[in-house]
């Protein structure tokens, strides 16, 4: 197997504003496995949260060696030893573990999803995001994107939440998730809000509290008239366990995870422990997305909208019609470069 890889900015259309701040590009790097004549597609996106860059990633690639294996069905095998290369380097490894999909989805002719005997039909409507803002910005994204979806997410954590929302409201009544991304403090204020949030046809709330604060995350899922799902909470297999009676649900990212094999893990564990499930992606191209998506059928939510915030995606693959997420029946993850 031949390990290819390339740096690759994504630049979004509108300037990115969450609650730890704002970002016009997010650095990527784009990976490629070939074997005999077939060629996989992977990623890796790097939003500054997760303290990889372009330079940690190409370090972590350039120390593989597939070679080393003959055969690329033999992914356990393949991505244990990935994973062992080094510590951390999450979206690094979730590049080749999307890749070796791609091509072994391809080599067998098969989408993932059926592979994994899921329904296309299945696959939930997917949220699309509305960054932070002024008033009058936030109101032009939302009719930017009039009728094209059914349901928006909002980024709180600002020092006037209620005034987002309210201009969110000011011009559509579509059902509203938020995701405060540890944007607050103060657990009794959060469940103040997130009561207020319901009035407003919020459906679910996101990562209300800092990452690290369980007991106050449980105590505020135990009062809360809303979902309360983990993010930053929850990064790969392990976390998943610790998080049983503290949350709602969990939101699953390929970029935390080190990709599908690990997502495709957690959201069963997820449902053994009676968590619901979320499905979420960074800013990243169709590839990245489109091999999210490919486990889709199986979320209660879906936020998998990162290729629809860049204005330079190489690739077409998973497409969103009337806001609901339709497969591509193609082979692999799904994609074809443009």
């Amino acid at each position: 197997m031949q390990l290819r890889f390339y740096p690759y900015v994504l630049k979004l259309a509108h300037e990115f504003a969450v609650a730890a701040g704002s970002r016009s590009v997010t650095p990527g790097v784009q990976v490629e496995i070939e074997y005999e004549g077939v060629t996989g597609y992977g990623e890796a996106s790097m939003p500054p949260y997760l303290g990889e860059s372009i330079e940690s990633v190409v370090s972590f690639l350039q120390q593989l060696d597939l070679n080393r294996f003959s055969d690329p069905f033999c992914m356990e095998d393949i991505l244990h030893y990935v994973d062992d290369v080094a510590v951390g380097n999450a979206a690094a490894k979730a590049s080749v573990d999307i890749a070796l999909h791609d091509l072994t989805g391809k080599l067998m002719g098969l989408p993932w999803h059926k592979i994994w005997g899921l329904d296309a039909a299945s696959a939930p409507c997917t949220t699309y995001t509305i960054g932070m803002g002024t008033p009058e910005v936030v109101k032009e994204k939302v009719l930017e994107v009039e009728g094209r979806f059914r349901v928006l997410k909002v980024k709180l954590g600002s020092d006037d939440d209620r005034a987002l929302v309210r201009s969110v409201r000011a011009v559509t009544s579509l059902p509203l998730t938020v995701d405060v991304n540890q944007g607050w403090r103060d657990r009794q204020k959060a469940l103040d809000d997130i009561a207020w949030l319901a009035e407003q046809g919020v459906m679910m709330v996101e990562q209300p509290l800092p990452k690290d604060r369980l007991d106050d995350l449980a105590w505020l899922t135990e009062r809360s008239p809303l979902p309360i799902f983990a993010d930053e909470s929850v990064q790969r297999l392990a976390d998943v366990r610790r998080l049983e009676g503290v949350v709602s649900g969990i939101n699953i990212k390929l970029m935390k995870c080190t990709g599908m094999r690990e997502a495709w893990k957690m959201v069963n564990l997820a449902r053994a422990l009676g968590l619901k499930v979320m499905l979420g992606c960074m800013t990243e191209t169709s590839c990245a997305v489109s091999a999210a998506a490919q486990l889709s059928p199986m979320a209660d939510y879906a936020d998998l909208d990162g290729n629809l915030l860049i204005s330079n995606d190489p690739f077409r693959g998973m497409q969103v019609k009337d806001g609901k997420i339709v497969l591509a029946s193609a082979p692999g993850i799904g994609i074809m470069k443009v």
